[in-house]
Parts: structure tokens; sequence; C-alpha cells
């Protein structure tokens, strides 16, 4: 019986000869600078996030009315009587509140009570601006 010599598959050998060298370059490529400062370039992110200003330039021209205080705070909950609210113009679970006066919705409005949080999250809302809100929701009941 004949022995086989190595080069019996020269396209082979070639093959495995490339491979080879290809992942000797490749380990060789990998080994890269692992300094402190190597790290943090490669892993650094690829954009940053800035954030402008918002401060709005226009400046308020007075009071908001009842209507734009309603929406843009009161609504949240008197929108769905979320928490036991008294939904908008609801007159039957307006009623007994009513009974208590204006003056005393007010004053639970600003300070809050049972579920209702001070000044109905309207914190920068004046005692006035709460008021009109309040005149809003139970007017035409």
């Amino acid at each position: 019986m004949r022995a086989k010599s190595i080069c019996a598959k020269p396209r082979q050998a070639a093959l495995t000869l490339l491979t080879s060298l290809l992942l000797g370059v490749s380990c060789w490529a990998a080994a890269a600078d692992m300094s402190d400062d190597a790290i943090s370039e490669r892993i650094k992110p690829v954009g940053g996030v800035y954030l402008a200003d918002t401060a709005s330039t226009a400046k308020p021209s007075g009071p908001r009315t009842g209507e734009q205080v309603y929406n843009g705070a009161c609504i949240a909950c008197h929108g769905s009587g979320a928490l036991g609210a008294p939904k908008f113009r609801d007159a039957a679970q307006w009623a007994p509140r009513l009974k208590q006066g204006i003056d005393t919705l007010q004053k639970h409005a600003i300070a809050g009570l049972n579920q209702m949080p001070a000044r109905g999250t309207c914190t920068d809302c004046s005692d006035d601006e709460i008021k009109a809100a309040i005149e809003y929701m139970t007017s035409e009941l």
C-alpha cells in the first residue's frame, strides 16, 4: 500500500493555509488597544441629546378663564369622574357640593379634599382661576 502524500490534495492544502492565515490576521487585529482611553473611545455614544430651553417667550395676558383651567387640569378627573370626582356639569353629582356654597367648594379645591389633590394638579393656578374653573364646571346646572 502506498503512503499518501501531504500534498495529495493541493486545493485542500491551499484552503487550509488561507484559512489559517485569515484566522491569524483576525486574531492579530482583534488584539486592539485595551487602554481605558481606547475603550472609552470605542464605546462612546454615536450621538447626543441636547434639550433646548423650553421656556415660553409669550407672556400670559392675564388670568386664565375657567374653561382654560378646566381643559388644562380639571378635565383629567372631572371629565370622567375618576376617583369619585363629580363629572362636568352633572347636576346630580354637583348638587350636594353646591349646597355648601361656592366659597367652600373653592376652599376644598385649593386645599384638596379626599382624593382631590390641592389645586387639582393645577399648581400654577391662582385662587381666582380655581374659582373660575369651579364656576365653569357648575354653570348651566
